[in-house]
């Protein structure tokens, strides 16, 4: 790997613009060790909670031409299970990212105060998984992610970001970047799924996946261009010191470069990694150095947020 696509989330240094996104192939401990000796450049958890969870009924999980639905509903070992891992996990040699996502206030202070006493160098807080019946997303409830973040934020000295829903409209871009500038929130991801969508089956006349009626979160190529506008926006919308890692439909370099040029810090890689495995971040990585050799782009930072307009 080069130094041209290293980069920092938060002042911690990964070796490159791309690791993997909380979700696919991140769940057990051999998981978390292949990606510790692949070319992501961190190590990823599945998002936990405070019990182990086997999550949502099966099937839950169906490719798509251009990415996937699924509404896997935060199937995770717990979160005492990843505490008790980090140690090992850390000798990669990596940067480590923990993602949790509480079923309440109360479940997200316990689990981050815990993960600040560890060996783990980043915390993001999920605040959007569309996937959990009657549970809604802290990060549509502005009232609740401000809340929220008032005390999430004291817990310690770890830096500590968001996983966000996607938004769509321009005044909500406005009021969660004004909540985020409130407190020393150190970095942001976005998006999630894109969630609450249905895909049907007209041979079968059904929905394709079980859980929610049908209902799952969209990822993937679909929702690449929604990924593009949100990381861009809260580009526009935050400090420079607030990091911002872009998730959906990552699968090139290419779509690497994109990301980098709307603003984004890093990027992590999802539905192209469940479906093709650990390769994929080198081989997107290689992709994308060779992009910015050819544009003769030195480093990130020479490219990052400088989308032209027309």
């Amino acid at each position: 790997m080069t130094k041209r696509i290293s980069t920092k989330i938060a002042e911690i240094p990964l070796a490159s613009f791309i690791f993997n996104a909380s979700g696919p192939r991140c769940t057990e401990e051999d998981e978390l060790n292949l990606l510790g000796t692949s070319a992501s450049a961190a190590i990823m958890t599945k998002s936990c909670t405070m019990e182990p969870r086997e999550g949502n009924a099966e099937p839950r999980y169906q490719a798509l031409p251009y990415g996937s639905i699924q509404s896997m509903g935060l199937p995770n070992l717990g979160y005492k299970a990843y505490l008790e891992m980090l140690p090992r996990l850390k000798q990669a040699g990596k940067p480590i990212v923990v993602s949790i996502s509480g079923f309440s206030l109360a479940d997200n202070l316990t689990m981050v105060k815990a993960f600040q006493t560890s060996c783990a160098d980043l915390i993001e807080v999920n605040f959007s998984c569309p996937n959990i019946e009657g549970k809604a997303q802290v990060g549509y409830d502005f009232e609740q992610t401000e809340r929220a973040l008032e005390q999430l934020c004291e817990l310690g000295s770890k830096p500590i970001g968001l996983k966000l829903p996607p938004y769509f409209d321009f005044s909500h871009f406005n009021t969660m970047a004004n909540i985020i500038k409130k407190f020393p929130v150190s970095f942001i991801t976005c998006i999630n799924s894109v969630g609450n969508t249905l895909v049907i089956d007209p041979e079968t006349e059904s929905a394709i996946i079980k859980p929610k009626g049908g209902f799952g979160g969209l990822c993937g190529d679909y929702i690449k261009p929604i990924g593009l506008a949100n990381v861009r926006a809260f580009s526009q919308l935050l400090p420079s010191s607030i990091d911002i890692i872009g998730v959906g439909g990552i699968k090139t370099g290419t779509d690497a470069f994109e990301y980098l040029l709307a603003g984004a810090s890093a990027v992590q890689v999802a539905t192209c990694f469940e479906k093709e495995g650990v390769e994929c971040f080198d081989r997107i990585a290689k992709e994308l150095d060779s992009i910015m050799a050819a544009k003769q782009y030195s480093s990130i930072a020479a490219v990052k947020g400088k989308l032209k307009m027309i």
